[in-house]
């Protein structure tokens, strides 16, 4: 483990710092800041509706969020915080500001070239415009054993360890025999959903993800008004430690730049080429609505749950340290005003947040398993397959915090230098796809995308012809 943590060290910083931001960047130019000029169209077209039987945009968002809206949003956070300190709140912000306009250009470009499922529905990913527009069906490939390898395994895993690991307050907790029991309940309860296939997992991400999310943020609100005077202090703490540059430029991989980055990355996936399963599904008339739809999910992830965490444990007066790094700190901090109350919601948050994930990860599996079988894999082999993901799930419940952490970050960078590369190389595309839906707009018109009229070469899709 020593030596993953080590490669973790060298990947984060300084190539994946560089990479992300440099792309975020990049692309958050060439867009003309569409974080900000289109943020307002990006909530007109969530309330689009689709075709009858079709996937809608906001199930779409949903089934994204799931996976991105998880238990990095309170274990990721006060993990960031205990060991980078209170700057790595601010990193979180500027990884999901800037990746807002990677990840529209990842989803527009998986519109673009979705495939023809069976019944009318639409399938794709980066692995698709990988090989379709680059011409290389091996490193789709590469991608999607990577995809896999992080979802089905590496973040599946610390997401039942993360759930487990709140129960630890509890005096009722035993190390091994506490943790086997709760992992396997979480893992009979996932494994009926995930036995269910594709459109249960919509059905159930659709309800849980938007009830989850408004009840967490409310109680943020609630610890941050009844805290309102210590809030100042919050704010000046935040930015004063993000520029610690004397530890920044030291290379420590605790650091509140790289803390931050690592687990606004691993919150909101921006870039990591997850998300593009999910938008490739949505029934839209033109790829750039999936695109705006994406990059809202990442600043809703962040920049509220992610900031409703930071600021309620911030806000409590906690001190943030090594020892309380994960669901401590924020069990912690809750228990300032409701005492062992706010150990239970933080368990029961994490767990309907676990179970979300897990949901959200496996539907990007499958469509990886799919694309490298070139169709639906069969019957036997699926079930085979998600007998082992919920035993995976399983096992994650009673793994070290070292271990689950340091597997997930390797995959997940792992991911990322291959998706990243790729969108630089297609990113004109999706830039005069944009072009193109800012025009018919202006133009007063409901866009309705033609890829020939962009000058890409409409032979080899499947759709926008």
């Amino acid at each position: 483990m020593e030596l993953l943590l080590t490669i973790n060290g060298y990947l984060y910083y300084p190539i994946l710092i560089i990479v992300l931001l440099g792309a975020g960047l990049y692309f958050t130019i060439r867009t003309g800041f569409l974080q900000i000029s289109m943020f307002g169209e990006s909530l007109r077209v969530l309330r689009e509706a689709p075709h009858e039987g079709e996937v809608s945009s906001f199930q779409a968002l949903m089934v994204s969020t799931a996976s991105r809206v998880g238990t990095g949003n309170i274990v990721g956070v006060a993990q960031a915080i205990c060991l980078g300190g209170y700057g790595a709140v601010f990193w979180m912000w500027v990884t999901a500001i800037i990746g807002g306009a990677s990840a529209f250009i990842e989803s527009t470009l998986a519109q673009i070239y979705k495939k023809r499922g069976e019944h009318g529905t639409s399938y794709g990913g980066p692995s698709y415009y990988i090989e379709t527009a680059l011409g290389s069906r091996t490193v789709g490939v590469i991608f999607a054993v990577f995809l896999i390898l992080t979802y089905a395994v590496g973040f599946n895993m610390l997401a039942s360890f993360n759930m487990t690991d709140s129960f630890r307050v509890y005096d009722f907790f035993q190390e091994g025999k506490t943790t086997w029991i709760i992992g396997g309940v979480l893992a009979i309860v996932a494994g009926y959903c995930i036995l269910g296939g594709g459109k249960r997992i919509i059905k159930a991400t659709s309800t849980l993800v938007p009830l989850m999310g408004i009840i967490f943020v409310a109680m943020a609100l609630f610890m941050i008004f009844r805290n309102i005077s210590y809030m100042p202090t919050v704010i000046k703490n935040i930015f004063s430690d993000a520029f610690n540059f004397r530890a920044i430029f030291g290379g420590l991989a605790g650091s509140a730049l790289v803390q931050g980055v690592k687990r606004g990355l691993y919150s909101n996936e921006a870039g990591m080429g997850s998300a593009p399963n999910a938008a490739a599904s949505a029934d839209v008339s033109h790829p750039v609505k999936q695109g705006l739809v994406q990059m809202f999910s990442v600043f809703l992830d962040t920049l509220v749950i992610c900031s409703a965490t930071a600021f309620m444990s911030m806000a409590s007066g906690i001190e943030a340290t090594e020892e309380l790094a994960g669901a401590a700190y924020v069990q912690e901090s809750l228990a300032t005003v409701f005492g062992h109350g706010g150990y239970i919601f933080i368990t029961l948050s994490l767990t309907l947040f676990a179970f979300t994930t897990l949901l959200g990860n496996l539907y990007y599996v499958d469509n990886c398993l799919t694309y490298l079988n070139k169709k639906t894999p069969s019957k036997t082999f699926m079930l085979c397959y998600r007998i082992i993901a919920i035993l995976l799930i399983f096992v994650g419940s009673s793994i070290k915090m070292e271990a689950a952490w340091n597997i997930a970050d390797f995959l997940m960078a792992l991911m990322v230098l291959v998706n990243i590369p790729a969108i630089l190389l297609l990113g004109n595309q999706a830039l005069a796809a944009l072009k193109d839906y800012k025009e018919q707009s202006h133009a007063g018109k409901n866009p309705h995308f033609i890829a020939k009229n962009v000058g890409i070469d409409d032979s080899k899709l499947d759709y926008w012809k």
